[in-house]
């Protein structure tokens, strides 16, 4: 039996099933990023309502304390009845005077502040609209990306299987290149590549000694004959195992 072809067989699976497990790899990794996009963008928007609402308590404040002064103007002015003495009437006037105006501060300060609350409210309703558009966007690719987590998974049962048929056929063949295909395929990939017809090795792009090309001619004819291959004939540059495409 040709070994090659099975071998060559085995590497296209190898081949898909090495995409796949990238590809179930990488699935985790992009559904991570997405979500921690996402968080990003509900940061930002908790940030603009942090600021709106410590804009708000500055604004309550100043309307509290222009409250509290206009308390004691109007507890100042109920007691100008009970005053006898001029000069007392003319020290209550001059405090409830003074009252009025830090009274009257604290309350442009409010509505000073109450006309840059609308930016305010602006930075929360372009924080909260992203916030809605992204979930959106996120969560539809959540649901994608699960969807074909479970679709990779399944593909690779299949193929697992597939591949122990097939490497079960190049064992039957010649358990010594199944063996070496098994060590070489983890360092180098693709294992199995052409030996071209100037004996330039197509993975390594290196030209071989004479018998190389030699050997791998020699074991063709072997199969074509009837006979078993003398082995894996490898570069002597990579260790790739070479065939010709006779």
């Amino acid at each position: 039996m040709n070994v090659i072809q099975p071998l060559i067989e085995l590497q296209d699976t190898d081949s898909r099933i090495r995409d796949l497990e990238r590809e179930a790899r990488d699935i985790p990794q992009r559904k991570a990023q997405e979500t921690a996009r996402l968080a990003g963008v509900n940061a930002a928007l908790e940030f603009a309502k942090n600021h709106l609402e410590a804009h708000r308590d500055m604004i309550r404040k100043e309307e509290s304390e222009a409250e509290q002064i206009r308390a004691k103007v109007h507890t100042l002015k109920l007691a100008l009845t009970s005053i006898k003495s001029n000069k007392e009437m003319q020290q209550s006037i001059m405090q409830i005077e003074g009252l009025e105006r830090e009274a009257e501060t604290a309350e442009n300060r409010a509505l000073a502040l109450e006309e840059d609350t609308p930016s305010f409210e602006k930075n929360v309703a372009v924080a909260q609209a992203r916030v809605d558009a992204d979930q959106g966007g996120v969560d539809g690719l959540v649901a994608d990306l699960d969807a074909r987590f479970a679709v990779v998974n399944a593909e690779l049962a299949k193929l697992q299987q597939e591949r122990a048929e097939k490497a079960k056929v190049v064992s039957d063949a010649d358990p010594r290149t199944l063996l070496y295909y098994e060590r070489l395929r983890t360092r180098r990939w693709p294992a199995v590549v052409l030996l071209n017809s100037d004996d330039v090795c197509d993975g390594c792009h290196m030209k071989q000694p004479p018998f190389v090309g030699q050997s791998v001619d020699r074991n063709a004819k072997l199969v074509e004959a009837g006979g078993k291959p003398v082995g894996p004939v490898v570069c002597t540059m990579c260790g790739r195992i070479l065939y010709r495409d006779l």
